[in-house]
């Protein structure tokens, strides 16, 4: 199932650079750590694949002219991580969401442009309040985990951005690692 905002592929054979970088993510999540760590710990093995020509082939850096593109890279047998390129072209953007496990983004070309979001507890609901506004530029790498995931990802620019994506599930058996899509927070 593919959310509706994402076009979705299975990409083509991977490089001998992604294939190390899977190799150094396995290891990590071999470990069985709990979500935080094992998220900082990937984040430090995606961070020196990043930007290289020979990480990506060109089929799996194409974009979708309709909305931001997932190529699924890898999807560990066993479910525990799944590898992603998104393909964001200029003014694509995500809805607000969460996750459903710990997640990596590193920006392997052009520029991405992250808020953050948190729940602010009001009564018996709760609202959804900006937090921070994060430029993530090129070889830029964030680690997160449930809860506190919330954010929109867009690309402003007037140019193509590709970035990497490692998730702590099988986001080819899920189609998305979107958990939940949030409105728009009161007063916006």
């Amino acid at each position: 199932m593919t959310p509706p905002h994402a076009a979705a592929t299975t990409a083509p054979p991977i490089t001998d650079r992604m294939r190390a970088l899977v190799a150094g993510i396995r290891e990590v999540v071999d470990r069985g750590l709990l979500p935080d760590p094992t998220a900082r710990l990937v984040a430090e093995r995606v961070a020196p694949h990043l930007c290289a020509a020979d990480l990506l082939t060109d089929q799996q850096c194409e974009g979708d002219p309709d909305r931001y593109r997932q190529h699924v890279l890898h999807a560990q047998p066993d479910g525990s991580f799944s590898v992603v390129a998104l393909v964001w072209l200029p003014g694509q953007v995500t809805p607000i969401h969460d996750h459903v496990s710990w997640c990596v983004t590193g920006v392997h070309e052009g520029e991405e442009h992250e808020r953050r979001y948190r729940l602010v507890p009001q009564g018996t609901t709760s609202e959804l309040v900006a937090t921070e506004d994060v430029v993530n530029p090129r070889g830029a790498v964030s680690a997160f985990a449930p809860p506190g995931d919330i954010h929109l990802v867009r690309n402003p620019g007037p140019q193509k951005a590709v970035s990497i994506h490692v998730y702590g599930a099988d986001v080819s058996r899920l189609g998305t690692s979107i958990r939940r899509v949030y409105g728009s927070p009161a007063g916006r």
